[in-house]
Formats: C-alpha cells, sequence, structure tokens
C-alpha cells in the first residue's frame, strides 16, 4: 500500500545568485518548473522573504506571485503557499512583523497560507521571537487568514512556543527543520517530529537532498558545478559520503530510480513533508515519481545505518535553539 505523501517545491535557488547562479533569463525555466509541480500534484510551495541574494531579495516571492496571476483559481485554491519571515535584529516588538508581512502579501499577489517565523532568537534574544509572534497572532486577529509555522527550532523551545501559541488561542500549524541522510543532529530533529506528530503539526523536512550531495552519483566524476561555493561544498563532501550515496545509487538502480527519488522517499517513510529545491521541469518529473513508490523496511533499515556511519554531515545551522 502506499504511503500517502506530500512534497514542497523549494524555491530558495529562485534568485539566489551566489549559491545556485540565479539569471532571471532562467525565470521561464522556473515558471515551466511550478507549472509542471501544479500539473503534478505538487501542493505546497515554500519560500522566504530573504530569498534571493542582494538587491534581487524577495525575488522569489516575486515570482511564485507572477505564476500565481495566471494559475487557474481551481488549482491556486488547491496548493499551499509558506513563506518565511527573518526576525532580523531591527525588526523587534509586537509590530516588528508588520511591514514585512504586508510586503509579503503583496510580492506574492494575496495567496499567503503559512507564515513561519524563519529561525529561533532564543539564543541571543529570547523576548525577540515571542514580539514577533503575537505580532502574528494580532495580524490574525485584524482578520488576515494565515497559519503560524516554525523554523530552525530544537524540541524544548518548541514546547514553550506551542504552549504560547495556545494562551493566544493558536495553534501551530507546521515546523521546518533540517532533515536528511546528511542532516546534523538527527537525534533532536527526531525530538521536534515526535513533539509534532503529539500536537498533530506538520513537518517540513527542508534541504531532503543535502544542497544536492546525496544525488551525486558514485561512480562518475561529476561535472564542475557553475557557482564557486557548491562546487567547494561538493569537492569537500564527495569522499566523507561516498558510502552512503554508493548505498543510495545500489537501490535506486534496484528500483530503477533516481538517488534523488531514493533520498526524499527516505523522508517520506518517516511521515515528514520534504521540501525539495527544484528549477528545472525534468527535476520535477523525477522527483513526481516519488509518489509512486515506497522505501521498504529493510531498504529503510540499511540507509539508517549507513547514514549513522557516515563521516561528514552537513554544517549545523547556527539559528537553531535547543
Amino acid at each position: 500500500m502506499l504511503v500517502k505523501k506530500r512534497i514542497g517545491l523549494g524555491t530558495w535557488s529562485w534568485g539566489n545568485k551566489l549559491f545556485w547562479n540565479y539569471k532571471s533569463t532562467n525565470d521561464d525555466d522556473l515558471l515551466e518548473t511550478y507549472n509542471e509541480a501544479l500539473q503534478r500534484g505538487f501542493d505546497l510551495i515554500d519560500t522566504a522573504d530573504s530569498y534571493g541574494t542582494g538587491n534581487l531579495q524577495g525575488r522569489s516571492e516575486l515570482l511564485i506571485g507572477k505564476f500565481l496571476l495566471n494559475t487557474p483559481s481551481a488549482k491556486k485554491k488547491r496548493i499551499q503557499v509558506a513563506t518565511k519571515l527573518a526576525p532580523y535584529p531591527w525588526r523587534i516588538g509586537d509590530k516588528g512583523f508588520n511591514k514585512p508581512f504586508l510586503k509579503s502579501l503583496e510580492r506574492l499577489n494575496n495567496k499567503l497560507d503559512i507564515v513561519q517565523l524563519h529561525w529561533s532568537t532564543a539564543k541571543y534574544n529570547p523576548w525577540q521571537e515571542l514580539g514577533l509572534l503575537n505580532n502574528l497572532c494580532d495580524l490574525k486577529d485584524q482578520g488576515f487568514d494565515f497559519q503560524i509555522g516554525l523554523s530552525n527550532i530544537g524540541p524544548q523551545r518548541l514546547k514553550k512556543l506551542i504552549n504560547f501559541l495556545a494562551k493566544r488561542d493558536q495553534r501551530l500549524k507546521s515546523v521546518q527543520a533540517q532533515f536528511s541522510l546528511l542532516a546534523p543532529d538527527l537525534k533532536k530533529q527526531y525530538q521536534v517530529k515526535k513533539i509534532c506528530e503529539e500536537n498533530n503539526i506538520d513537518f517540513f523536512a527542508y534541504s531532503p537532498l543535502a544542497f544536492g550531495i546525496l544525488c551525486i552519483d558514485p561512480d562518475k566524476e561529476e561535472n564542475k558545478e557553475k557557482s564557486f561555493i557548491r562546487n567547494a561544498l561538493f569537492e569537500n563532501y564527495k569522499k566523507p559520503t561516498y558510502e552512503l550515496r554508493r548505498c543510495l545509487k545500489k537501490i535506486a538502480n534496484q528500483r530503477s530510480v533516481s538517488q534523488a527519488q531514493v533520498a526524499i522517499n527516505w523522508c517520506c517513510y518517516q511521515g515528514t513533508i520534504p521540501l525539495v529545491g527544484m528549477r528545472k521541469k525534468s527535476q520535477v518529473i523525477d522527483v513526481s515519481n516519488v509518489f509512486k513508490w515506497n522505501l521498504n523496511k529493510n531498504e529503510f533499515n540499511v540507509l539508517q545505518e549507513v547514514s549513522k556511519n557516515c563521516l561528514k554531515k552537513m554544517p549545523k545551522n547556527p539559528f537553531s535553539s535547543i
């Protein structure tokens, strides 16, 4: 029996020159990617007000908003658009999110279903995030229709914030965490996931392919990446992740699927909603095949074991709270 799955379209690369070599001449590719994703049953789009480097900040939201304008209303109703508002140091108090919220809403052409706090400020200014969450609750009380989410949060802080929101008669819709076969601190993420399950909160798994490292064929010399940073990252991780990638390839070959599908299905097997960054129609077609098959228990266990023994994990998010 197929597990009911949801996969989100991640759009961090849309507008990001530094890491993903974004060029506005590729916007037609992104429109194709968006249309194909909707066509193939993807019903969640994840973005953020900080996505887009330098003067392109907000570009990801802007592109989604533009694409939404030509989306039939029935299709538009079926999808959820989730953004993340960054708790920059100057966004303080219970009005700190007013302007950024309205700007995101404008860029997204009034289609905004989930508003997430991009990271926790608990480590350096615990009061800041409380003010900003109060701000989101106030906006909802004023009649804006969206649900509240969190991102990069640890289990202890998550429990506190669930209670904090409950006092405002608000429930948490979603929590986003770095979750993949190469994610650091998986033990902590499993604690977060358990709290989400107990409270009926969606668990969004970001970076499920570890920036694409899990897609690198272990038996081929990968083409040089166009982005210097990404190329340096790949070189750094190729050797220590070799056994894991070999394991992914073995399962992929047995199943006649891609390594990406295996890595994403590892997330789905555990009831999470992976957010997969995609920039091309061909990527959407490949990833959509995840809906057609599941990992079996043996394959999952083998991957767990190899992941545990992997010599190098992805860097921790410095803002994630305890």
